[in-house]
């Protein structure tokens, strides 16, 4: 049983912190970024880690829930409780500062709360780039970003967030801290309870600081928007890219012309990249060492590429400007589907030969259930698929609400059927707990039960995130 977070129930954690922990606005806090759940709860924003402990050792004794916050950007509703007793919601947002640097080992100590954006201009200070990037970069945080194990556009080179992190700082259900800022790339010395906290939600404890990996800035950056005729020709161009580029590509996005055409109808506005927008493009981005020629490199890869019949147009930015107008386009999609309204997203992972096929199948299926417009765009350099529906033009999702389950149920059906995986990047949350239970192995949800157990015996570590909640509330 959990106590609600009340004025009452929180009298003396309010006397024992500043006036200003307690956010009085607490609506901001309380709702996700597609309008689909609303939650409830006590806001408080500590400014340290001691504060963090204060505040979860106090709610661990009085069973009252505790809902990490970060910066509110996940898709997942992971970020608030929808039901259930009132929780207090922990926003890290106070917790900002880069506490150290360290430019010749390539590490950065930041805060939970830093901005993803400030943490690259933090490595970017010292010549060295933090490669975690992603649409929400403005406002997304770093401990919400390991607590998801974030992905982004940069994973073919660099990997997700996991593989940028050495070391944790970390608050445990009982309010002890983990002093785990280890900056070594080597450490055998048991369990790796770092990986155990990435991806974890912040079903197992509050990240409060973390030592970030850095990578040198390339000598040299490009990107072309190549026209494919199929999927399966851009899973080749992939191969025929990488057997040249080797890890010098960085980015390698599939885009459908459906993507382009909502930016057209609903904005924002764009730079149209071709005469006649094609059915599949493909947006490359790389990054060369010194004495490599960028835009040279792609000029190889097009000829090679047009010559198998891989690509039937292209365009080389030969700027940064032109660069920043190519990536102006695939990082503009997501705010178009949200103007356009989906039926359901979906967050999506697949063997990389299994791309093109689901693509095929994929349609072939919801066109059973009705008539939609699907937007398909992602990472097929990792094989990540951001698959969303939505209604023809002229009709709403609302008017398709009684199909959501169907539409829903019929992508993740697939994806299963495929090996794949229905939760890619974006994490479990709330809005995924029944798909876990529906795909997910036996033997693993029960080890993550155990797990759960074990470091969290009074449950009250964002409950409902990941697995289901077995209290009564």
């Amino acid at each position: 049983m959990f106590t609600a977070a009340t004025p009452d129930t929180l009298a003396d954690l309010r006397a024992s912190l500043p006036d200003d922990s307690f956010r009085t606005d607490t609506a901001p806090y309380l709702t996700e970024p597609r309008g689909r759940w609303a939650g409830a709860g006590v806001v408080v924003a500590p400014r340290d880690t001691d504060q963090v402990a204060r505040i979860v050792g106090y709610c661990n004794d009085r069973r009252i829930a505790v809902v990490p916050y970060g910066g509110g950007t996940g898709l997942v509703g992971g970020q608030l409780m929808n039901d259930g007793v009132a929780p207090l919601v922990l926003s890290l947002e106070r917790m900002t500062a880069i506490r150290a640097t360290y430019p010749s080992e390539s590490v950065l100590v930041a805060e939970a709360g830093a901005i993803l954006a400030d943490v690259q201009r933090a490595a970017a200070d010292m010549g060295r780039l933090f490669p975690l990037s992603l649409a929400s970069e403005g406002s997304a945080r770093i401990g919400g970003l390991l607590s998801t194990n974030a992905g982004g556009v940069n994973v073919l080179r660099y990997g997700n967030a996991r593989a940028q992190c050495l070391g944790l700082e970390v608050v445990r259900p009982d309010g002890t801290i983990w002093h785990g800022l280890s900056r070594l790339r080597k450490d055998n010395t048991g369990y790796d309870l770092r990986d155990l906290m990435i991806g974890a939600e912040g079903t197992l404890g509050i990240i409060t600081a973390a030592a970030l990996r850095l990578v040198p800035q390339p000598a040299g950056v490009g990107a072309a928007m190549l026209a494919v005729p199929s999927p399966a020709a851009a899973l080749d161009l992939l191969a025929l890219a990488q057997d040249r580029l080797g890890d010098g590509i960085s980015a390698f996005e599939i885009i459908h012309r459906q993507g382009l055409d909502f930016l057209t109808e609903v904005g924002p506005e764009f730079r149209a990249p071709f005469a006649e927008t094609p059915d599949w493009m493909v947006l490359i981005d790389i990054g060369m060492p010194a004495g490599l020629d960028p835009d040279a490199a792609l000029e190889a890869v097009f000829e090679a590429a047009a010559e198998a019949g891989l690509v039937t147009d292209g365009i080389i930015a030969r700027s940064g400007a032109d660069r920043d107008a190519l990536w102006h386009i695939r990082e503009s999609i997501p705010e178009a589907n949200r103007r356009i309204g989906s039926i359901s997203s979906h967050d999506i992972s697949l063997p990389l030969s299994q791309v093109p096929d689901f693509i095929v199948e994929g349609g072939k299926r919801l066109a059973r259930i009705g008539d939609f417009r699907i937007n398909c765009f992602g990472h097929l350099g990792d094989g990540n698929l951001h698959y969303n529906v939505f209604p023809q033009q002229g009709r709403s999702r609302a008017d398709h609400e009684d199909q959501r389950a169907a539409i829903k149920g019929c992508v993740h059906d697939l994806t299963d059927e495929m090996g794949g995986s229905v939760s890619a990047e974006h994490g479990i949350g709330r809005l995924k707990v029944d798909d876990l239970e529906r795909y997910g192995d036996p033997a693993k949800l029960a080890m993550m039960r155990a797990i759960k157990t074990a470091l969290d015996p009074n449950g009250i570590m964002n409950p409902g995130a990941v697995l289901r909640n077995l209290t009564n509330d």
